[in-house]
Formats: C-alpha cells, sequence, structure tokens
C-alpha cells in the first residue's frame, strides 16, 4: 500500500516544513538509497518511496536531516540528523512513521 512520514516541531506545535528526508532499504548488510525528498509545508513526505520502488517486505531506514532545520531558525540542536530504523512485515499495509521532534529530544511511533 505504501509508506509515508512526516515531522512535528513539538516545540513550537508546529510541522516541520524543508526537512530533508532520505528512505534506504538494507540489502545484505549494507544500505541502499530509494529516494530523498523533504517534509512539503504541512511537515509530511507523501512521496517517500518515490515513481520507481513498490514496497516490499525488509528493513528500511529514514534519515532526517535536522541540523540545517533547527539552524535556520538559530537553534542549537543536539541532533545533527536522527535515524529510524523499522522492519516491513507486511507490504499490503500501509506503514506511517512519524517523528515528533525537539532540539533536544524526538519519538517516533507506528501512525497510521
Amino acid at each position: 500500500m505504501g509508506l509515508s512520514t512526516h515531522i512535528l516541531d513539538t516545540s513550537l506545535g508546529r510541522p516541520a516544513a524543508g526537512v530533508i528526508v532520505t528512505l534506504e532499504r538494507e540489502e545484505t548488510n549494507s544500505w541502499h538509497i530509494l529516494n530523498t525528498t523533504q517534509t512539503d509545508e504541512d511537515g509530511r513526505c507523501k512521496d517517500l518511496l518515490g515513481d520507481f520502488y513498490k514496497l516490499i517486505g525488509g528493513t528500511y531506514r529514514i534519515r532526517f536531516e535536522t541540523a540545517a532545520y533547527f539552524a535556520s531558525r538559530s537553534i542549537p540542536t543536539l541532533y545533527p540528523h536522527i535515524e529510524i530504523i523499522f522492519t516491513i512485515t507486511n507490504p499490503q499495509e500501509h506503514y506511517h512513521i512519524p517523528l515528533l521532534l525537539t532540539a533536544n529530544g524526538y519519538t517516533t511511533y507506528r501512525g497510521s
């Protein structure tokens, strides 16, 4: 079905727009880049898989480039980038991997 993500800057109570996001898939103990995109004004990446890839079972990694986002707001951050690694067990389901972000912390969960 698909894969999506979004970022909410919980310190501001707003979406994190313009964050570079890279999706990778683990293949034989190395990572293969599938797509690089950025969050829209609502903090979402609806095209995370891009036009060339279909979701299949396996281990994936989403890398969020948070340093530039915080630098553009003149906010120092502890986390220059954040990586979320997760496993797709049923490619027929939709996987939504949100990131709740502050300059000094983050959390994630499987959304809907």
